[in-house]
């Protein structure tokens, strides 16, 4: 594995979420795999659980970690082939890219969409600038389009609490007071879709996501009939896709209560994080006992470690393995 921007990234989602289950249980086990090999973390956008589980992560492994907000720290980036850059662009993503892959060995990029430009956002543009011009491994933390390393820690939550072979997980659009990405709930459907769940996406009339993303999953506009019977409910806000980035009004109330998980089979509830309380959420159900968001957000630690090592063993000549270690691999 060179890039993790998608679950098409991967071989098998199973193996991937299993592999970062078995580094849960010993996540120091693998602490010589990246010594010597630096990770750059490059934000365009604010974080708080994706620098800091991704930053523990490459340590736990035995990496050095530089991180940059280069939308403040940087300087202004100019991402136009042939752009006369007479204006306030003031470096080329050509050369600062080539740049950071000079200095680092694997990059891992945050850049969230305008939500302006549908086309423009939707083909991934600065994503991919940065895998063109970096020349190194790239890890997505999050981009226009998708957040991978957010749903790889959503399915290993779901694999440690489910009671069943198949649960029904929903996930349930939340409402909020301005327009957020789709990348969450595209990146949740992708790994849904990927795994052996009955998935169900519900959501006002207007809110539809890209059908690429949710071409498997069932999709129904009354939450309650949605909810009936699931095993986990996902909570997330998204604006819409069709009239992009826009939040057309919504009459029903779609804010998620005790009152209304009574037809849920005693479901867990999951959210990304960060959460608007008792606009997207109410706090009796974030502060219950079927909530999953601290383990969620614990269990990214653990999702980009799996992702890292897989990149580090397939790119990289790295530290004489241990007996054990090696029977895992071949394992």
């Amino acid at each position: 594995m060179k890039y993790f921007t998608t679950v098409h990234d991967i071989k098998s989602a199973d193996a991937l979420i299993k592999q970062a289950l078995e580094i849960k249980s010993d996540p120091f086990l693998w602490n010589k795999l990246g010594r010597n090999k630096t990770l750059g973390l490059i934000f365009l956008n604010p974080s708080l659980r994706t620098r800091l589980s991704t930053q523990i992560a490459a340590q736990n492994l035995g990496m050095n970690v530089i991180v940059m907000n280069i939308d403040k720290e940087g300087w202004a980036l100019e991402f136009e082939d042939g752009a006369v850059m007479n204006g306030n662009k003031v470096e080329h993503i050509k050369d600062a890219a080539a740049v950071l892959g000079t200095y680092c060995d694997i990059i891992g990029l945050r850049s969230f969409p305008s939500l302006q430009n549908k086309e423009q956002d939707y083909s991934e543009h600065i994503l991919l600038q940065f895998m063109k011009h970096c020349k190194v491994p790239l890890i997505s933390l999050e981009s226009a389009t998708l957040h991978p390393l957010q749903s790889l820690a959503d399915a290993m939550t779901i694999y440690e609490k489910k009671k069943k072979q198949r649960p029904k997980v929903v996930l349930s659009w939340a409402p909020h007071i301005k327009p957020l990405p789709q990348a969450v709930a595209n990146s949740f459907s992708e790994w849904m879709n990927a795994l052996d769940v009955e998935f169900v996406i519900t959501h006002p009339e207007g809110y539809e996501l890209k059908e690429d993303f949710t071409v498997n999953a069932t999709r129904v506009y009354n939450q309650e009939e949605a909810l009936h019977n699931a095993d986990f409910v996902y909570v997330k806000n998204w604006s819409a896709y069709n009239e992009y980035g826009t939040i057309p009004p919504v009459k029903e109330n779609w804010l998620l209560d005790q009152n209304k998980m009574r037809v849920t089979n005693n479901a867990h509830i999951m959210h990304c994080l960060p959460v608007r309380r008792n606009v997207e959420l109410s706090d009796e159900l974030l502060d219950s006992s079927v909530s999953l968001v601290q383990q969620q957000a614990e269990n990214r630690v653990y999702a980009a470690q799996a992702v890292l090592k897989n990149i580090l063993q397939s790119n990289y000549r790295t530290e004489k393995l241990t007996e054990v270690q090696t029977q895992l691999i071949e394992a």
